[in-house]
Parts: structure tokens; C-alpha cells; sequence
């Protein structure tokens, strides 16, 4: 199967899929397998799209999210970056949205995006290390996640759509 890569397209497919894509989720969640196969399912899934995707092509992850920052990510940037806890905090943190507890960057994308690579790599936030939390267990008690990402990143998108045939077989289709 042909991975899709064009972000308008995976946008487009994501409003035309939402019902099928919650289906999925509901129906995932009640399949009587193992939860520890599922998660190996999907990480077997995920590790094949990986290997063909660069995600450096794309880098909407770094435009589209807003990974919450825990303390530790701030004092490693903030040592990085040659500023102190504070000044840092200042300049480029704001209360994360929605009561989510943390901190989150101020502005999209990223400040540290440059050329659609990472210029904090070694020092990014955990959030973004884990990003896109697929090879993390208990994926039936996440795939709220991955379904609200499902659009903005293609090895999400991609990953879900491999998984949809490997795993399921009433979902309400699409109509395209």
C-alpha cells in the first residue's frame, strides 16, 4: 500500500473519515483481544510506515502541535538556549490550553523549527521525543489521540489507515 504523504489531502480524508475513524476507535476498544497484542499490531504497523517516511519532508507536527513542557524540558532549553529558567519561561512559554497542566510554546510553529528540522533536537521536550506516541503501550486507551492527530501527521494517518483492514471488520466507510 502507497503511503500518503500530501497534507491536504490526509486533512480532506480526515473530515470525510471522522465517523469511520471514532468507529474504529469504539470498536477497538471493545474487540475482545488482548490488549498487548493490539499494542503489538500497532507498533509492528507504526515501525513499517516509519521506515518509509522522513519526517523531515513534512514537519507539521512542528506547525500544528503544542507539546506540554514538564519542568525538566524547560531547565534543558533553558540551558541550551543560554537563558535562565526565567527569561526562557518569558519568551517563549504561555499556560497550555484547555486545563492541560503545563506549559506550552507560546507561538506555532515551534520557535526551534528551522528548515523544517528541529535546531533543539537533542534537547527537545519529552512531548516531542514520544511524538507520535504509537510505539507506546495501551494504544485503546490513547487512540483519542491518534484520531485527533490522525490529520496533521501523516505516519498517524497512514499507521491508522493500515490498521483499520489488520483490525476491524464493521466500521461504518467513508463515503468519498
Amino acid at each position: 500500500m502507497k503511503l500518503e504523504t500530501d497534507l491536504r489531502h490526509i486533512r480532506r480524508l480526515a473530515r470525510l473519515r471522522k465517523n469511520e475513524n471514532w468507529d474504529f476507535r469504539c470498536y477497538l476498544r471493545e474487540l475482545p483481544t488482548s490488549i498487548r497484542k493490539i499494542d503489538e499490531t500497532v507498533q509492528q504497523v507504526y515501525g513499517q510506515v516509519c521506515r518509509q517516511m522522513d519526517c523531515t519532508a513534512c514537519a507539521n507536527c512542528c506547525r500544528e502541535m503544542q507539546p506540554v513542557l514538564i519542568p525538566a524540558d524547560i531547565k534543558r532549553l533553558a540551558r541550551h538556549t543560554g537563558m535562565t529558567v526565567k527569561a526562557f519561561s518569558s519568551r517563549f512559554l504561555k499556560i497550555a490550553p484547555e486545563g492541560e497542566p503545563g506549559l506550552v510554546f507560546r507561538s506555532r510553529p515551534c520557535p526551534f523549527l528551522t528548515d523544517n528540522r528541529c535546531a533543539v533536537y537533542d534537547n527537545r521536550p519529552r512531548d516531542c521525543r514520544s511524538y507520535p506516541h504509537l510505539h507506546r503501550k495501551g494504544f485503546v486507551y490513547r487512540i483519542s489521540q491518534a484520531v485527533a492527530n490522525y490529520g496533521v501527521c501523516p505516519i498517524i494517518f497512514n499507521t491508522y489507515e493500515r490498521l483499520k483492514p489488520l483490525l476491524a471488520r464493521r466500521i461504518r466507510p467513508a463515503r468519498l
